[in-house]
């Protein structure tokens, strides 16, 4: 095949003839319903990392994978086997196989499941290998796989055809593994502090905590519509008020949303509430995470991303949001400021601003327009306009700010947090306020959710939450650009 993009028709000769392979193995008695492995390909070359060139352990060793070439030197034939901790070479001798064995074993095509048994050998060039002295065909490929110099690179062609990224792409499978690492040491980090771990619903009768675009479905026996979860937010703090003082969730989140580098309808969070907390708390918890898991996916808290170095070891840099945009614009900035006055201010530097916005939501739009995108280190900035924070409790210093901080790095938001606000009567106002931008036209807002007042009226002790996108820190530690590189199947299109 020489179009990567293109199906491989059933009468590709390639195809016919792996098909009549296939057909002749199951007319031989089939192919096996288990196989005994006894040794890994990595756990091989651990093992026997310093035998020398031409020796033999006299030990035997069965191993099983997809064999990815065979190289045919008449009486000798080399083949490389690969197994989901890396590769280990077969070699493979007429003389132990016999003639018969040997040609079955040349009958195999790349991309054949196999195992394998025989002794543990060095090559007289030192390649670990095992020497055959049996093989069994465990499943037959009967598409060929893509050229082994020109792989699949196409990222479209990797990302719908995730199955034959992983066979011929080392990078591939190397970021689907850290990405189990990053999410098992984030667990590990939140209940070794005691977090407990909890399951929230996916289908809800109104989406909340967050300003999103919900998708929609229809409940057929219960005929309600239903929207998927924007966040867990709002059910992982009733969990508080019920007495769970610690808990998180890691779980998928659905929002209505385009598809950029950063993201995905369909992503991962984690989000985590601590009793008795504020958001300085969970700076320090958040700082304490991110650098562990930096260690436990690359061996440091330092890093190189897209060609610069990034620095994940506590403290990190701390800023007010309202600075920041005093630093970009030139100028002193507050929300003492006249609306008019910032929105001329916005307007000249480029940020398109909507009438019907307070100076809160100038504010935020300044930063994310002229500020956000130049952030390299990691940064906490805080203190958010309460115009743009309807679950955050306002700061214990400003009124018209909040106890809000996000977590940026390499100009992109890692984590959102708050100290909560468990005040049921302000919480009630900015519902209400949500809900005339909303009735406004702002498909995003915030709706009321009356039962999440009501378990607020029981009362919600001192809280810090926190939410961290999980496919974004895994793009972190893997040096990715692309959200769909670390998701193992994104949000496409279908194929036409």
């Amino acid at each position: 095949m020489t179009d990567e993009h293109a199906e491989t028709p059933i009468d590709d000769p390639l195809v016919a003839a792996r098909i009549e392979k296939y057909r002749a193995g199951a007319e031989r008695g089939g192919y096996p319903y288990r196989f005994d492995r006894t040794d890994l390909a990595a756990e091989l070359h651990e093992r026997y990392a310093d035998l020398e060139p031409g020796a033999e352990t006299g030990v035997e060793a069965t191993v099983a994978g997809r064999l990815m070439n065979v190289r045919d030197m008449g009486r000798l034939a080399f083949g490389v086997l690969q197994d989901v901790s890396g590769r280990i070479q077969l070699f493979v001798s007429k003389a132990v196989l016999g003639d018969e064995g040997f040609a079955d074993f040349l009958h195999l095509d790349s991309g054949d499941w196999i195992g394998a048994t025989g002794e543990v050998i060095a090559t007289r060039k030192g390649e670990l290998s095992v020497r055959v002295s049996s093989v069994t065909l465990l499943a037959k490929a009967l598409r060929p796989l893509p050229d082994k110099w020109h792989g699949l690179k196409d990222v479209e062609a990797r990302s719908r055809r995730r199955y034959v990224d992983l066979m011929v792409n080392e990078d591939s499978r190397a970021v689907a593994l850290t990405r189990a690492r990053v999410i098992s040491e984030l667990r590990r980090q939140f209940e070794d502090r005691g977090f407990i771990e909890v399951e929230t619903p996916v289908l809800l009768s109104q989406a909340t905590g967050a300003t999103a675009r919900p998708f929609t479905t229809h409940h057929n026996a219960l005929d309600i519509d239903l929207s998927m979860r924007i966040a867990t937010e709002l059910f992982l703090k009733r969990l508080v008020v019920g007495g769970i003082e610690r808990v998180f969730e890691i779980g998928r989140i659905f929002r209505n949303e385009g598809v950029d580098s950063t993201h995905n309808p369909e992503f991962t969070m984690l989000e985590a509430y601590q009793a008795f907390a504020d958001y300085t708390d969970i700076m320090d918890l958040i700082e304490a995470v991110f650098s562990a898991v930096a260690v436990a996916a690359t061996g440091s808290a330092a890093l190189t991303y897209q060609g610069r170095l990034l620095d994940l070891t506590p403290p990190f840099r701390r800023a007010r949001l309202i600075d920041l945009v005093a630093e970009a614009v030139g100028e002193d900035v507050s929300m003492d400021t006249p609306i008019e006055q910032l929105r001329a201010l916005a307007s000249r530097r480029g940020v398109a601003v909507d009438a019907s916005w307070g100076s809160g939501r100038v504010l935020f739009e300044m930063y994310e327009e002229l500020v956000e995108d130049g952030l390299w280190d990691p940064t906490f900035v805080t203190d958010y306009p309460k115009e743009v924070s309807p679950l955050a409790r306002a700061h214990r210093d400003d009124p018209e700010l909040t106890e809000r901080f996000e977590l940026v790095i390499a100009g992109s938001e890692y984590a959102n947090a708050f100290s909560e606000l468990n005040d049921p009567f302000d919480q009630r106002k900015r519902f209400e306020a949500q809900a005339a931008a909303r009735a406004a036209g702002d498909d995003e807002a915030h709706p009321v959710d009356e039962d999440y007042l009501r378990a607020l009226e029981y009362g919600l002790p001192p809280t810090g939450g926190l939410g961290i996108g999980v496919d974004r820190l895994v793009m972190l530690v893997t040096d990715r650009k692309h959200i769909r590189e670390v998701i193992l199947f994104p949000t496409m299109r279908p194929e036409q």
